[in-house]
């Protein structure tokens, strides 16, 4: 534990600095300007203090960039969550005052009192998958709006509408037979132009999207894709805002991240009561929806065997996928917990999880196969049964992954433990 702990409250225009030692008394207070020597000046106030560490809060948002300049400095920096510094201030003794130097100093008392450290490392190639992941989804939701203005626009012109979805193509010969009977089709006719302008060149701007995330995917060298259900888009999603596989110890944690762990509400005598989850990272929950849909809409795939097991044992629609969401999500963590193992032997590629060393802090998941391991037990290892040779049906808690004819003789070794 470093002696001094320098908290930081970024800004837009400005970084306010608190140095605290390990009693929580404050050693020092700075405010720069943010600007390209504001590393710099915040090196250069630290020089006394040589055993130092640095807390900024939010460190992927406003505090992005002076992080960054911080690790490249060869400094120790951690990641304090604005939620974590708003709680010490809510438990501090007396009235404190809501300022910057208040709220730096809350995040270092916050970053030296906390047992879980999210230290901040260098930007690596997952950091360019979260960034075209971003881009897709708002380039998929600025066209969803495009599309639903362009719905109603029809609505006035046409009786009826468009039931179903919309496509350029579609909206461009609906407007060939409109014919106008008053100036106010006439504007109407011209802003459902207008709208359809914005739509294709939305769909040009999603396919250039897909392309450079798909690359990026590719140059990865992740095995998620290899997860039925599991695209580029859904890949990036999940390595660029995982980035360390190795903050959990296990797929048990892992799933409370993202959500897709029940939520424990018991009280009193009533022992051992769950409830859906809507914490966590809701961006790869919503990945992992997905996933599971597309699992689902494939009779062929495991993970609609899965299913109908579910909703056999007298599941509900809702219940089996959320079952379903929990065997993807652990199916995830084993590939990537391989991902980095593999990063990890060879650190010259980009590799999913680069630069970290999750092989020996991954709680010890040692998958037998190379996508699943413990997370998925057994030998999935193609996405059709083979009809031809009247083999059965994999087994239903078996999660697919899409890729076929692997030989099953690795799979079925039990992961060794140590």
């Amino acid at each position: 534990m470093a002696d001094v702990m320098i908290g930081i409250d970024p800004h837009k225009n400005s970084h306010t600095a608190v140095a605290i030692g390990l009693v929580e008394e404050r050693l020092g207070e700075l405010r720069v300007c943010a600007c390209p020597s504001q590393a710099g000046q915040l090196l250069a106030w630290a020089q006394e203090w040589p055993e130092r560490a640095w807390a900024i809060e939010g460190a992927a948002g406003l505090g992005c960039l002076l992080a960054q300049q911080l690790v490249a400095a060869g400094e120790r920096v951690l990641d304090v969550p604005p939620k974590l510094a708003a709680r010490v201030r809510l438990l501090q003794s007396g009235n404190t005052s809501k300022n910057d130097p208040n709220d730096a100093y809350s995040v270092a008392v916050a970053a030296l009192r906390s047992k879980a450290w999210r230290p901040v490392v260098a930007e690596d190639h997952a950091v360019v998958l979260k960034i075209w992941a971003k881009r897709h989804r708002d380039l998929a939701r600025t066209r969803n709006q495009a599309c639903c203005r362009l719905h109603a626009v029809l609505c006035d012109l046409v009786p009826g509408g468009i039931r179903r979805e919309i496509s350029a193509g579609k909206a461009a010969a609906i407007l060939e037979q409109v014919t106008p009977s008053s100036p106010a089709a006439r504007a109407r006719c011209e802003l459902a132009a207008e709208f359809l302008a914005d739509l294709r060149r939305l769909d040009a701007q999603l396919r250039e999207c897909n392309k450079k995330l798909a690359a990026a995917v590719r140059a990865s060298g992740t095995c998620l894709t290899g997860l039925f259900g599991v695209g580029p888009v859904i890949a990036g999603t999940v390595i660029g805002d995982v980035r360390q596989v190795f903050r959990f110890p296990d797929r048990d944690h892992f799933a409370a991240w993202n959500g897709t762990a029940p939520v424990e509400v018991s009280s009193g005598d009533r022992k051992k009561i769950y409830r859906l989850s809507l914490r966590g990272n809701r961006r790869v929950n919503h990945a992992i929806h997905m996933a599971a849909i597309s699992q689902i809409r494939h009779k062929h795939s495991d993970g609609r065997a899965f299913y109908d097991k579910k909703v056999a044992e007298g599941k509900t629609h809702k219940e089996a996928l959320r079952a379903l969401k929990r065997r993807i999500s652990d199916a995830i963590y084993a590939a990537l917990v391989a991902d980095a193992r593999q990063a990890t032997s060879c650190p010259k590629g980009p590799g999913g999880q680069p630069g970290n060393h999750s092989a020996s802090r991954a709680a010890g998941s040692r998958p037998a196969h190379r996508h699943f391991g413990q997370a998925t037990p057994g030998p999935a290892t193609t996405i059709r049964p083979d009809l031809t040779a009247g083999t059965a049906r994999m087994q239903p808690n078996e999660v697919l992954h899409g890729r076929a004819g692997r030989s099953p003789a690795t799979s079925k070794k039990s992961p060794t433990t140590t």
